[in-house]
């Protein structure tokens, strides 16, 4: 299809991307469409999460250009998200023991795109020599947040630790909340391109009323 419209960035338009490092933002997430990957362990040395970054890119990238050639819907490529959880929420805030983390890598779908393009976006990607054996596991599945609390984080991803114990053991029971569902992050930075004290991360928690 010729003629296709101007590129969307879903960083602008979309209000669930918006937060401001030192406030505790509540907002309404809809339901969003996500490729994603399951795995455990230290995202700096397990394999497996370098694996599951070489299954979303790709897939993700050929999402948008047969969106763009066959729909005429260009957009830009949303950023990496990730859910990540544990047994004790601690791991994330004063222990940081990132052996124990398990994780979800996300990239969101346009809710414009149908199924049946990511389905053949995976396929095209599968066909490749260098495909990740992570591809084994990607899914498109929607999520479900509702309620969150979000922060934006300015700094190493190392750094969090206060700002999730703020959230997590003052803010949220403070505003007579509890926290719900997976620790989700959003990377609105290039880490391979931007130095750690300027990196910005969307920090969000669903909530519930206590």
């Amino acid at each position: 299809m010729s003629g296709t419209t101007d590129k969307v960035d879903l960083r602008r338009t979309m209000d669930s991307y918006r937060a401001r490092a030192g406030e505790f933002r509540e907002i309404e997430v809809p339901p969003l469409r996500y490729l994603m990957v399951d795995g455990t362990g230290d995202p700096n040395t397990a394999r497996a999460y370098a694996e599951a970054l070489a299954a979303l890119y790709p897939v993700a990238y050929r999402v948008k250009f047969l969106a763009r050639d066959r729909l005429g819907r260009d957009h830009v490529v949303p950023p990496l998200e990730a859910l990540w959880w544990a047994e004790d929420h601690r791991v994330f805030t004063s222990a940081r023991d990132k052996s124990r983390w398990s994780w979800t890598t996300m990239i969101l779908v346009p809710d414009w795109v149908p199924s049946d393009l990511v389905d053949e976006a995976v396929a095209d990607v599968a066909r490749r020599p260098d495909a990740s054996p992570a591809l084994d596991r990607l899914r498109c599945e929607t999520l479900a947040e509702g309620r969150c609390l979000q922060t934006l984080h300015v700094g190493p991803y190392d750094d969090e630790g206060p700002v999730l114990a703020e959230l997590h053991d003052v803010v949220i029971p403070g505003r007579g909340l509890r926290l719900t569902g997976k620790h989700h992050e959003i990377y609105l930075s290039d880490a391979r391109r931007t130095s750690p004290e300027r990196l910005r991360t969307i920090l969000r928690q669903p909530v519930a009323p206590a």
